[in-house]
């Protein structure tokens, strides 16, 4: 009866190692394949980094009892080490030195700031509105890009946010795309730019709209800094716009409750949509960046991971700071799940990067990234 169950059990790993495989290389090409036409394949590409855990959990297991079924999950993870490589970052040992900084550098910053926190102002406690900018201070970026940027039409209700960052922050140039505006007017928000030089030129292309909303914004400014210009994008793609009705719905998928199988649909659906729009934003801003006459950088909430359609497209042969300068798997996003990378910092080749930060705050639900590139010479 022992050896039976050892055999049966021995069937089943062996079969859901194999399933596993599967899934971790289809998961490597949601990189490659358009997610309109293959957005289930686009799904599984968000949950790589679960599914290389497990597969680590196979090769070790295999390796344990000195099975060859190891080489199994270990030539699957050789085929997938250009999508590792962008997943997880590999610098252990790096850190930021806020203080570190000298004339030939330039330092970026990227949060989405939800709005500063200033709809929770009511709130016992207040907003965290002081806190956010009081790291900003603290980080004292040369460039900010933000998104979910929010500027009062009403100051005696809601503080105004332009003229504090310009005159505390010493960031007095700017450029803000006021894409969407509150029923009543109170405020108007978007993605903005904010610098410490001068800058010489702005553009802005807008997306298409959703569901009657108006489209979000890819904009830049052309920053002169020493005689060095540097054109500076910053950009909000498509986000999944979960509701806290799709939270609950969540939980009860994972509680394994009798509405799962409806509440799979619903998300699913929305997984869907947002790579109908998202997919060809990532399009426009990769056509964008290409057609940059000087040295780019992009920061933005991409609304994607690193091994996805979204990302390869808008990366192309850019530096990811995180990847360049970071450790593990790097998550920005607070929500959802622990292994969401979509906020980012790509810079032209030409950029070296000099060290890298993200720091866990509870002021947004995104963690701000910061980064210090050395200027290119003679540009």
């Amino acid at each position: 009866m022992a050896k039976l169950v050892r055999k049966l059990s021995k069937k089943i790993f062996i079969i859901s190692n194999c399933v596993l495989v599967v899934f971790f290389l289809l998961a490597c090409l949601a990189a490659y394949l358009h997610p309109q036409k293959f957005w289930f394949i686009a799904i599984l590409g968000v949950g790589f980094p679960v599914i290389t855990v497990l597969l680590l959990f196979f090769i070790f297991f295999w390796w344990f009892f000195r099975s060859r079924w190891a080489f199994l999950s270990l030539a699957a993870c050789i085929i997938g080490w250009p999508q590792l490589n962008v997943v997880f970052g590999w610098h252990p040992f790096s850190t930021f030195n806020a203080a570190q900084k000298d004339s030939s550098t330039i330092r970026i910053m990227q949060w989405n700031v939800a709005r500063l926190d200033q709809m929770s102002k009511n709130r016992p406690g207040g907003s965290h509105r002081a806190k956010i900018y009081a790291y900003i201070k603290k980080m004292n970026p040369d460039v900010l890009c933000m998104q979910e940027f929010l500027e009062s039409n009403n100051p005696k209700l809601l503080e105004e946010n332009i003229p504090y960052v310009q005159k505390e922050l010493g960031l007095p140039y700017y450029y803000f795309a006021r894409d969407h505006s509150r029923y009543d007017n109170l405020y108007e928000h978007g993605v903005a730019i904010f610098s410490r030089y001068p800058i010489a030129d702005t553009l802005r292309l807008r997306y298409a709209g959703s569901n009657n909303r108006p489209g979000e914004s890819l904009i830049y400014a052309d920053i002169t800094i020493k005689g060095t210009t540097l054109r500076v994008y910053t950009t909000h793609l498509q986000s999944l716009r979960f509701a806290g009705d799709d939270y609950n719905r969540l939980k009860q998928i994972l509680n394994a409750e009798d509405s799962a199988l409806a509440n799979s649909k619903n998300i699913l659906k929305k997984f869907r949509l947002a790579y109908t729009y998202r997919s060809p934003q990532a399009e426009m801003v990769k056509r964008e960046l290409d057609s940059s006459p000087y040295p780019e950088i992009i920061c933005g909430d991409f609304n994607d991971v690193p091994n996805s359609f979204t990302y390869r497209k808008i990366k192309g042969n850019r530096n990811d700071a995180f990847i360049k300068g970071g450790f593990g798997i790097g998550r920005t996003f607070t929500s959802l799940s622990p292994t969401l990378r979509i906020d980012y910092i790509m810079a032209n080749k030409k950029l070296q990067l000099l060290q890298f930060n993200r720091t866990k705050t509870k002021w947004s639900d995104h963690y701000p990234l910061v980064a210090d590139f050395k200027l290119p010479v003679n540009e």
